[in-house]
């Protein structure tokens, strides 16, 4: 089941990290303008609410409703295009870098991740004009609702520059991860998570209850109340303080949780083997550590992974896993192991009469083959000595049936040499034995390797098969040793004394 994926940013209203500067720049001032204005309709609710089924109150008069009815909308247009104007031109003299791609300063990064409170800030001197302003009108026109018209504007000033933030900083992800994408360490900037969460509870949330609690004084001293308008009063607060306070909430807790969901999300990614798999970057706090650590870890694995990769090529890959658990001491043991030596034939003539390249190009296809099928018979390529190469069946890793599997690396070997490098002939000589397997060298440069009486034998072997047809030789030792479907693809053929030995060594040869 593929998981849901909310985009980079955290929702896929932001668009795509490498979405064009053009793009961006629409995008981001669209998300702008309508959050922002949802924004002021909010906080236009909590005021209608407030001041017309909450607040205990005389009722407005005639000269107030007209003193009303003409501010409200005329502060209203002005706020508006003061705000959108003061808001963007500010906001474009700090993401000017952002909108001309052009690599930005210290400065412009921090002025860039500040835009937010910026905005913000913005929005809280408006609507604390508006406080002002209405609470003097109230004063100078009916004196009495001037503690109420305070109250009101006041409570959703507080929440408006709540959501005003949370909306700005959301929409501002994308120039944030840019902002931030150069920094070689991440430093917390502003409020931390904790004191944002503290603070948010306390505008969304603090703030309407103070509300409640000055209603209930104002109840208590100034007006007489029904049972009934208390009722009313309390439950219409209550319900205020819920919504607003849960929408304040929900907003932050989408700001604390995204950050957080990307880095899991990529973790899965991470656990199915996917090491190129990163997060953006676009939070400024403990969080935007989070995401950055997360991807410091990821290409430290990649690393790690790419050097195992280099270390396993060099030396086989159950050498390399051997060495990552630590079994990487100096000595050796003593195993019975089938070692595989196969040699091409001629050379030095391969080398005077063809260039360097082509002779590289031809070597490669050669023990392209030789690996494969050293590989697909669990087998280990120990060394390449120029035009050679030795392999080794039963170590490091203990392999039952070591003689099968080699015979029958041999036989799959020389067959495809045969049908994919006709132009190269070669000897391959294959025999079992004890040999010492381990490492020398010294402690500061050392190589796996295997010393013994079956490495010699199968290099002397070697240079026999290259005088008999199909190239490849065994000792009948190695057939008798192996399984009896794969000795069957084997015949005994001569009776040698391999040189460094005294006694006899009875040959085979494939049958096919």
């Amino acid at each position: 089941m593929r998981r849901w994926d909310p985009g980079v940013f955290g929702s896929v209203l932001l668009g795509p990290a490498d979405q064009g500067t053009r793009r961006l720049r629409v995008r981001v001032q669209v998300l702008l303008t309508v959050l922002l204005v949802a924004t002021n309709l909010v906080g236009a609710c909590i005021v209608f609410v407030l001041a017309t089924l909450v607040i205990p109150g005389p009722s407005a008069e005639g000269a107030t409703v007209l003193a009303l009815a003409i501010g409200v909308p005329v502060y209203v247009a002005v706020a508006i295009a003061v705000g959108a104007g003061w808001g963007t031109a500010g906001a474009l003299r700090a993401l000017h870098w952002v909108y001309h791609d052009e690599t930005p300063t210290d400065t412009q990064r921090l002025s860039a991740l500040g835009v937010p409170w910026f905005l913000t800030r913005i929005q809280a001197g408006l609507w604390f004009g508006a406080t002002v302003l209405f609470t003097l009108l109230a004063v100078l026109l009916q004196p009495d609702r001037a503690i109420t018209t305070a109250l009101t504007v006041g409570i959703a000033s507080l929440v408006v520059s709540a959501i005003a933030y949370l909306f700005s900083e959301f929409a501002l992800r994308p120039i944030a991860a840019r902002a931030l994408s150069g920094e070689q360490r991440l430093h917390v900037r502003g409020l931390g998570v904790r004191r944002r969460m503290i603070l948010f509870w306390g505008l969304g949330t603090g703030a309407p209850v103070v509300g409640l609690i000055v209603v209930a004084i104002l109840t208590l001293t100034r007006h007489e109340v029904s049972l009934t308008k208390l009722a009313v009063v309390v439950l219409v607060l209550g319900a205020v303080i819920l919504c607003f306070g849960l929408l304040v909430t929900w907003l932050n807790a989408r700001a604390v949780v995204a950050p957080i969901l990307a880095v899991r999300n990529a973790m899965h990614e991470v656990e199915e083997g996917n090491l190129d798999t990163e997060v953006q970057v676009y939070d400024g706090t403990e969080l935007g550590q989070l995401q950055a650590g997360f991807n410091e870890m990821v290409r430290g694995l990649r690393e790690r992974e790419h050097l195992r990769d280099l270390f396993g090529r060099h030396v086989g890959r159950d050498v390399a896993e051997a060495a990552a658990f630590g079994n990487v001491e100096l000595g050796g043991e003593t195993r019975v192991v089938s070692v595989l030596f196969i040699d091409i034939v001629g050379s030095t003539t391969l080398a005077t009469e063809r260039n360097p390249a082509e002779v590289v190009t031809l070597l490669n296809r050669f023990f392209g083959v030789v690996v494969e099928e050293v590989d697909r018979h669990h087998g280990l390529v120990n060394k390449f000595i120029g035009d050679a190469a030795l392999a080794i069946f039963g170590a490091p890793v203990e392999l039952e049936d070591h003689a099968t599997h080699a015979l029958a690396a041999a036989r799959a070997m020389a067959r495809r040499l045969d049908e994919e490098v006709p132009d190269l002939g070669a000897g391959i000589g294959v025999a079992t034995g004890e040999a010492v397997a381990g490492n020398v060298g010294d402690e500061s440069r050392f190589e796996y390797t295997v010393i013994g009486d079956a490495v010699n034998a199968a290099a002397r072997l070697t240079e026999l098969a290259k005088d008999v047809d199909g190239g490849v030789l065994a000792a009948w030792e190695s057939v008798e040793a192996a399984g009896a479907e794969e000795a069957g693809h084997w015949k005994r053929h001569d009776t040698v004394t391999l040189r460094g030995r005294r006694s006899e060594t009875v040959l085979a040869v494939p049958t096919d």
